[in-house]
Parts: C-alpha cells; sequence; structure tokens
C-alpha cells in the first residue's frame, strides 16, 4: 500500500512540474484571408502537419480561411484579446503592428521579383526585429504576387485615374493621402468587403495581385487589368509572441524552420502562378491593357511623386531611405 502511494505521489510531482504546454498541448489558432483550397491555405495546412509530426502532436495548428474571422484589422483585434494566436497576413495588414514592413508596397519602387530578394535579404531581419518589439514573432515571409490596376472600364494614362473609385485599406490614412496626390478617389473599406463595394458601385478598381483576383473572384466585376506592376505584395505569418513563448523552448528553432522551409517551397509557385492566373482570366473575360515605354514612364514618374507622402506618412523614413538604397545598389550591379 505505502509503495502504491509512492508512486502515486511521484507521478504526481512528475506531472505538477511539467510546463502547462506539455501537459495539454498547444492549440494555435491561425487565420487568413487566402481562400480554402488555394496556395498560400494548402501552404498552411502542410505547415500544420509538420508541426503535429515535430512536436509529437504537442503543438497543433487551427486555420480559419478565407476571411471567416474579419479582415486582418480585426484579425489581429482578435489576437490582441486572445481569440486568435497568429494571422498569415499582406505587410498591408501588418501595418497596424509595424509600418517598416509597408515599404516594399511603395508603388514601382522595387521592380522586379531579384530586387525584391536582394531588399529582404536585408530588410527582412530588421522587420522582423521591429515587430518581435511589439509583441509579435514573424515565423515566416512569402509572397502574394505583384499588384496591378483592375477596374471597371479600361485604364491607360495616368491623366485617367481621376474618374477612379479604387479600394483603399481600412486603417490606413497615408496611404489615401497617397492615393489622393496620385489623383485617385480612395474608397476605404475592409478588404472583405470589395465584392460587395464594386457589386453597389461604391467602388470601381482596386490593386491586386493577378492570383489573388483570381482566387478571391473580383475580377469578374472589375475585369480590366493594366499591365503596368505596381509593387510586390509581400506577406507573413505572425504569432502572438506570449503564445509562441509557451510552445516548449526546445521545439521552438524546428518549428520555425518549418514554417521557413514551407514558405520557401510555396514561394516559386506563387510567382509562377501569378502569370498564369492572368491567362485563366482572360479566357473568362478579362482583358490586359498594355501601354508603351512613354506612358509606363509617366506611371513611374506618378508613383515617385507620391514618394515623400510614403516616407513621411507611412513609413519610417530610414527604412524608406535604407530601401530604396537597396534598390538602387542592386540596379548598380545589375545594369
Amino acid at each position: 500500500m505505502i509503495q502504491k502511494l509512492l508512486r502515486v505521489f511521484t507521478v504526481l510531482a512528475l506531472v505538477c512540474g511539467l510546463p502547462a504546454s506539455a501537459m495539454a498541448g498547444v492549440t494555435i489558432k491561425l487565420a487568413t484571408l487566402a481562400p480554402e483550397g488555394s496556395t498560400w491555405h494548402k501552404g498552411l495546412r502542410k505547415m500544420g502537419e509538420e508541426w503535429k509530426e515535430i512536436s509529437n502532436g504537442e503543438v497543433q495548428l487551427k486555420i480559419y480561411a478565407g476571411g471567416v474571422v474579419g479582415n486582418e484589422t480585426v484579425m489581429l483585434r482578435k489576437m490582441r484579446i486572445g481569440q486568435l494566436h497568429a494571422g498569415a497576413m499582406t505587410n498591408l495588414g501588418l501595418l497596424e503592428v509595424d509600418p517598416g514592413p509597408q515599404v516594399i508596397n511603395t508603388p514601382m519602387l522595387i521592380q522586379s521579383y531579384p530586387e525584391l530578394d536582394y531588399v529582404m535579404a536585408t530588410m527582412g531581419p530588421k522587420f522582423e526585429s521591429r515587430i518581435r518589439d511589439n509583441g509579435y514573432e514573424v515565423l515566416s515571409w512569402g509572397d502574394a504576387g505583384w499588384a496591378h490596376l483592375f477596374s471597371k472600364e479600361p485604364l491607360k494614362d495616368p491623366s485617367e485615374v481621376g474618374r477612379l473609385k479604387i479600394f483603399a485599406w481600412e486603417g490606413d490614412p497615408g496611404a489615401v493621402e497617397m492615393y489622393r496626390k496620385a489623383g485617385f478617389k480612395p474608397v476605404i473599406v475592409a478588404a472583405t468587403d470589395i465584392l460587395p463595394s464594386l457589386q453597389s458601385g461604391l467602388m470601381d478598381s482596386f490593386p491586386s495581385s493577378p492570383l489573388a483576383a483570381l482566387a478571391l473572384q473580383w475580377f469578374g466585376l472589375a475585369p480590366y487589368m493594366l499591365d503596368v506592376p505596381w509593387a510586390p505584395i509581400m506577406g507573413a505569418i505572425i504569432v502572438k509572441k506570449d503564445v509562441w513563448e509557451t510552445i516548449p523552448a526546445e521545439l521552438r528553432p524546428k518549428l520555425l524552420e518549418s514554417a521557413r522551409r514551407v514558405s520557401a517551397g510555396i514561394q516559386d509557385q506563387i510567382r509562377r502562378q501569378d502569370g498564369k492566373a492572368v491567362e485563366v482570366m482572360k479566357r473568362y473575360g478579362l482583358k490586359v491593357t498594355t501601354v508603351d515605354d512613354a506612358t509606363r514612364k509617366r506611371w513611374e514618374e506618378q508613383a515617385q511623386s507620391v514618394y515623400p507622402i510614403v516616407r513621411e506618412k507611412i513609413v519610417p523614413s530610414d527604412i524608406f531611405d535604407e530601401t530604396k538604397r537597396l534598390v538602387d545598389e542592386y540596379r548598380s550591379k545589375n545594369p
């Protein structure tokens, strides 16, 4: 009898000495605007499967896809109060965590994927440090395609933008000012309200990657795409720092490596599929407007006219200056 009691006390002592995460496991609730079945969603599912295997079931990922919990502003709000723990977000959504990454979205500042990769090799760790200081860990960076302008009526020259009622990201007053400076009429709505806003006529244009416009079916109501790449749309998977730290320390590096490997694995897919999405949309009525070199130059000049607003009101000036320096440096090395 005494031996049985000793065994019970020993087990209780061991259990009481274990951290809560080791006893009950950790379930990370993650939300994303990416539709179910999309490449992004499949990547998140793969990451979740790997996490479960790596941790022997102690760390599991529960994914809420397709914006079912709301737009990225709502996601962050729910992360702050503990209803969600993580999000796969665009750099626009990250604005509420830290404005630094939005420099990547500066119109026509970065004009190719090699330039983007060169910039992120230096700026990625700096963005991560800033985001960590605000209470979140970046698990990985990823691509969401290259933004183009979609509209209900054809658009070719910058002089024509005054008639466009364009989507502007909720909670980003700097971007609203930027659009106005460029001559647009910005309409502020949640990203999850783009489709009904197009249907009602509240807006008639939006910037989006072809892949996102196809996946979310926005192009059906704005079937004209200007073939002038506006900016890369970058995203990140972030998790609340306090939640991340409930995971046993020895597991975190393995889970982080998994997240980055999976994201890197789908990066090439996203970049290829972004171009293929245009061909698919063409079969369903998309009309692509091409421009000559002189017209493209006018678009570049218009984009550059908003850089002071980006530098002074949207992203920190030192972040903007270093990003521009890196772009110029890359171009000098690769004329």
